[in-house]
């Protein structure tokens, strides 16, 4: 049996359009999953659906928006509309939209991260375990990060979310664990190669520090993260859940 064949199953992928969920979207739809991609951007959005459609796979996507509770359920219900079913949650939107010294941290740039780490991360799974628990099966799985482990200077908000993340992981694996057939894991990565950190890896002493403090001194690559999330999603990891994958170069070796 090839257990990383997903012919029958319905994945959402959140922030699908870039980096990292990019990478994990168009993954699945060569292993032949039905794909909803979710994210802010319509013009990126229909770029991957072509993608995955170029490859023979199936794609749908969905305009969403990690600070707007009324997305999350449109998500969830659009993708019922169409497909009757969620089998695999992949949580990877977040934002990381500052970087400031805690003391000048307000109320409010805590809260708009606090809403798109942590809140609408709880409430895809809240929403979706509905599904999955009628079903009887189910995969979620939460990118989170080494910053939810140790302390990025400037980014008290954005640690704060990815540890909370973690640990929320934690508490669904528990409660689900021996009666729907629901796992839920996190897949933690330090400073992966995308779009989206080009402007960290631009910078020559930014990348310097980070490199040095990587003992594989490189940063990883977006296939990594991609193999860590078709594990959690297949019959492989069916005894494993609450786990969090550190894929970070060595970084938490440390």
């Amino acid at each position: 049996m090839d257990r990383f064949n997903f012919h029958d199953k319905i994945v959402v992928v959140t922030g699908g359009s870039r980096g990292i969920g990019k990478a994990i979207a168009l993954a699945f739809g060569e292993a032949g999953a039905t794909v909803v991609v979710a994210a802010r951007k319509v013009n990126l959005l229909e770029e991957v659906v072509k993608e995955i459609q170029a490859k023979g796979g199936n794609g749908f996507y969905v305009r969403f928006d990690l600070n707007k509770d009324e997305d999350i359920f449109d998500l969830v219900t659009k993708t019922m509309d169409r497909y009757g079913r969620i089998d695999i949650l992949v949580n990877n939107a977040g934002i990381s939209p500052w970087v400031k010294n805690s003391e000048e941290v307000t109320k409010e740039m805590w809260e708009e991260v606090i809403q798109a780490n942590l809140l609408a991360p709880f409430l895809l799974c809240r929403e979706a375990s509905k599904i999955m628990m009628k079903q009887n099966w189910g995969r979620i799985i939460n990118i989170a990060s080494v910053g939810g482990m140790v302390g990025f200077q400037r980014q008290i908000a954005y640690c704060a979310t990815k540890g909370a993340l973690i640990q929320m992981t934690k508490v669904l694996a528990v409660e689900w664990a021996d009666k729907y057939n629901i796992t839920v894991n996190a897949i933690a990565p330090a400073y992966i190669a995308t779009d989206l950190t080009e402007g960290v890896r631009a910078s020559k002493k930014i990348s310097e520090n980070l490199l040095q403090r990587t003992p594989m001194r490189r940063f990883g690559e977006t296939e990594e993260i991609v193999t860590a999330a078709l594990y959690f999603a297949s019959e492989y990891s069916s005894y494993t859940t609450g786990t969090i994958l550190t894929v970070d170069g060595g970084w938490m070796a440390y």
